[in-house]
């Protein structure tokens, strides 16, 4: 999954858990993100953002990398 590849770019690791969500998490800020899992399915756009705001990583950053 895309989203997790990019958040482990910006220092999370994870995935941890399973089912239908997936946990992210920073080890220096301690920030814990849940993912959503849709089987192949890609994430709606607002989850996405939802998962970018809980990060505190910005759109700009995002594309950047």
């Amino acid at each position: 999954m895309v989203v997790i590849q990019k958040l482990r770019q910006f220092g999370f690791e994870g995935p941890f858990g399973g089912g239908r969500h997936v946990i992210m998490r920073h080890p220096v800020s301690k920030i814990k993100i849940p993912i959503p899992i849709y089987g192949n399915r890609d994430l709606p756009v607002g989850t996405i953002k939802a998962i970018l705001r809980e990060a505190g990583i910005s759109p700009e950053k995002w594309q950047e990398k």
